[in-house]
């Protein structure tokens, strides 16, 4: 998308430079800025600031630089900025939730920490924000996601995350994970065995091998690739297994 990032940084080179070396887990602040919460309740706020803590958005509104000091937090100048959340709730933008609980990208504190830095001259709504992310992405001053940044002053920042190659993975080699086996759940209708070869094989009922494929774990995520061509998740939570309003217990391990 960008460049590597250079060795000087002009805009808020400093605070940029303790951001990456952030290993105590010091508060980020981002003050007097233009913020664009997207929060019904809290709405637009000018001379803002919006606090940091790891990947949580824990503050925002005026005034919180004044504890900065005691929290020996990282502060960020934006004055000329303007703040919007990265990730952005277009069902939202377009008047579609009911409910604030149900808004799911807002600067609200409590939300993961996701944001984009723009001048205000190119931000001047969040859709604005979003085409300069997308068209000028050298004009962007910060984009921040998980509370770490991924763009700074227009350029790649050296701590991002890489980029997954596109296309279908290899097999991952399972050898020994305690997830490897048959899940079953407990009406005893879906029985979906996961080999160690990465391949998965789902009965249902009285219907073996309904659904055969490949599978990937990552954390306690599992992405499936059907053969038959469609792509479908579950999660692993505890010692269950959910997947498509099943929860399943590993009845057996694979082979035995």
């Amino acid at each position: 998308m960008s460049t590597t990032h250079p060795d000087t940084v002009t805009w808020n080179g400093p605070a940029f430079d303790e951001i990456v070396t952030n290993d105590a887990g010091r508060p980020v602040l981002f003050t007097n800025a233009r913020v664009l919460t997207m929060d019904p309740l809290i709405g637009t706020l000018t001379g803002a600031d919006v606090l940091l803590v790891g990947a949580l958005l824990v503050g925002v509104g005026p005034g919180i630089v004044t504890a900065a000091q005691d929290d020996n937090a990282i502060v960020v100048d934006c004055t000329g900025m303007t703040v919007v959340p990265a990730v952005v709730d277009t069902v939202a933008l377009a008047g579609g939730r009911g409910h604030r609980a149900e808004y799911v990208a807002t600067l609200t504190p409590g939300n993961t920490g996701d944001l984009l830095v723009v001048p205000d001259e190119l931000a001047p709504d969040v859709a604005g924000a979003m085409a300069t992310l997308l068209t000028r992405p050298e004009e962007v001053r910060a984009l921040v996601a998980n509370g770490k940044p991924v763009l700074w002053a227009g350029t790649d920042a050296p701590v991002r995350p890489t980029t997954p190659e596109a296309g279908i993975p290899a097999a991952q080699d399972l050898t020994g994970s305690p997830r490897v086996g048959i899940w079953i759940d407990e009406n005893d209708f879906l029985h979906q065995e996961l080999t160690a070869d990465g391949r998965y094989d789902e009965t249902r009922g009285d219907r073996p091998h309904a659904y055969e494929g490949r599978y990937w774990i990552d954390g306690d995520r599992i992405d499936y690739f059907d053969d038959l061509g469609f792509w479908a998740f579950g999660e692993f939570r505890g010692d269950e297994l959910h997947h498509a309003g099943y929860a399943m217990r590993l009845g057996a391990r694979s082979g035995s």
